[in-house]
């Protein structure tokens, strides 16, 4: 049993016959692995979404990966060169045989593994010692430290804060710190079953999993792509099978008459408790400047957090205009990029036309060229938003999925899709650039509206029109918006800026 397939998808493959062999290089050219080239073959990317994510939605952020793959695969026997160099926590990148020689020196068959990607706290910490207890065996802590899913913490400050926990409030006698070099996928049930086979090669026995393991969150819909409990019923059907038998990560809560964690569900009805999900936590607490409390993380965590995370109103966020050419993104955006200065916040614009001057120029109106574009936009956009700036991005980018990879490459959290809902004829009797003329005439092929289609967002934060609203008026929406989110200062001006909003509408 293998829940998600392991490919190479190449974007071309010509020259490439069958016998040769193929050099596999990383990023930096270092030559990882040689394959002999045995397969030559085509997928079909929806296909294999609905059977391993169940969803074709291009919000999921795999989905919306997977249409930057090639349309073929290759594969064949692999002879490995060098494993890929890693710099950071040398000490801790600890291979399955090495894990399982330390479980087997400590005296251990029995080995609970941990699964994260988030910082652990008080409620974690207390989860996985239970778990270990309830056992009588070791605990494996081992977070993953590839590509994790956008707008989580870097797994640099992740680990100094596990080695915090271990060296402090860890029994090291039974708990064994490792890294797994292994990049999350947020396929909900089967990413829970594919890890716990992964941590079958480590030497765990047993593996927690938690309420919508490796949920990728909401879909286009805005409701959640996995059932709560859809991963430990998987794994529950098949653990005979893999080996590694599940063990439910259930809630605990704060229990401050006794000053300890307990299961929500053991708790008599109407007892104080206390408990702080996650979004509260990046929200009302890191969001704000807020300093957690120690009843919910250890002090040294929240020292690091703090360090790590700005108040919302300091962190970077982008604005993402999208609608078709005419519909007044630039407009709205220019008008935007003035309020967002007075208030001291330094604003970068990305408008189509200026993008297509510099950073694209030469690119035409095919879906590639187009899709191109979004993407270059998209990752100068992300870079800007990870250094804490504003950006606000004016183009029509007509296609879902390709919107939804800049949502990706940004972050959920600090990407905010602004539809400027114009309808067509009202853009075509704008036209001050003469575009759909031309478009009309036949001189213009593959013009967005006219003979290729515009994909409206099905869900975007906030959505504007233009025939009964004017550009101030809809720049002032969204600095509310802003405000409602915490990305600006609450004081008498923004106060000013609802309330001229609100006595205009």
């Amino acid at each position: 049993m293998f829940p998600i397939p392991i490919t190479l998808a190449v974007v071309t493959f010509a020259g490439l016959e069958k016998g040769k062999d193929i050099a596999l290089r990383n990023a930096q050219n270092e030559l990882i692995a040689v394959m002999t080239l045995e397969e030559i073959y085509s997928w079909d990317p929806a296909r294999e979404a609905s059977q391993v994510l169940g969803s074709t939605d291009v919000r999921h952020p795999l989905v919306a990966e997977m249409q930057t793959w090639g349309n073929t695969c290759i594969s064949g026997p692999l002879r490995v060169v060098h494993l890929p160099k890693h710099y950071d926590f040398v000490d801790l990148r600890l291979t399955p045989g090495q894990v399982r020689n330390i479980f087997e020196g400590l005296g251990y068959s029995e080995i609970v593994a941990f699964q994260t990607r988030n910082p652990i706290h008080r409620a974690h910490e207390e989860l996985t010692k239970r778990a270990a207890a309830t056992i009588n065996g070791a605990l494996l802590i081992h977070p993953v430290v590839g590509m994790t899913k956008p707008g989580d913490i870097d797994h640099y400050t992740r680990v100094r804060i596990y080695k915090v926990l271990m060296n402090k409030y860890y029994d090291a006698r039974r708990t064994v710190l490792s890294l797994l070099p292994l990049a999350m996928r947020m396929a909900g049930p089967r990413e829970a079953l594919w890890h716990a086979i992964i941590r079958r090669n480590y030497g765990a026995t047993h593996f927690i999993v938690g309420r919508d393991h490796a949920g990728p969150g909401l879909n286009s819909n805005g409701t959640p792509f996995y059932g709560p409990y859809d991963a430990q019923d998987l794994l529950s059907r098949h653990e005979t099978e893999v080996g590694v038998q599940m063990l439910p990560f259930r809630e605990l809560v704060y229990f401050p008459a006794e000053d300890r964690y307990e299961e929500k569900d053991k708790i008599p009805s109407g007892t104080a408790v206390a408990s702080i999900s996650g979004t509260q936590v990046r929200t009302d607490y890191l969001g704000k400047g807020k300093r957690l409390p120690e009843w919910f993380t250890r002090p040294e965590i929240a020292s690091i957090l703090a360090q790590l995370s700005p108040p919302a109103h300091q962190s970077g966020f982008c604005i993402w205009f999208t609608g078709l050419s005419g519909a007044g993104k630039s407009t709205i955006a220019d008008i935007l990029a003035v309020l967002l200065m007075e208030q001291g916040r330094q604003v970068t614009l990305l408008d189509g036309d200026v993008v297509l001057t510099h950073l694209s120029k030469g690119l035409g109106f095919s879906k590639e060229d187009r899709d191109t574009n979004i993407r270059r936009i998209g990752f100068v956009a992300s870079e800007i938003v990870r250094h804490r700036g504003v950006v606000a991005c004016a183009a029509v980018s007509p296609y879902r999925a390709t919107r939804n990879e800049c949502r990706v490459a940004v972050g959920e959290e600090q990407f905010i899709e602004v539809f400027v809902d114009t309808p067509l004829e009202i853009c075509e009797q704008r036209d001050a650039k003469g575009m759909y003329a031309k478009a009309r005439r036949g001189e213009i092929r593959g013009f967005t509206g006219i003979d290729d289609p515009y994909e409206p967002p099905l869900n975007p934060e906030v959505r504007l029109t233009t025939t009964d609203c004017s550009p101030e008026e809809n720049a002032h929406k969204i600095m509310a918006y802003l405000r409602d989110r915490d990305f600006l200062e609450t004081d008498g001006h923004f106060r000013s800026c609802l309330e001229w909003v609100n006595n205009n509408h």
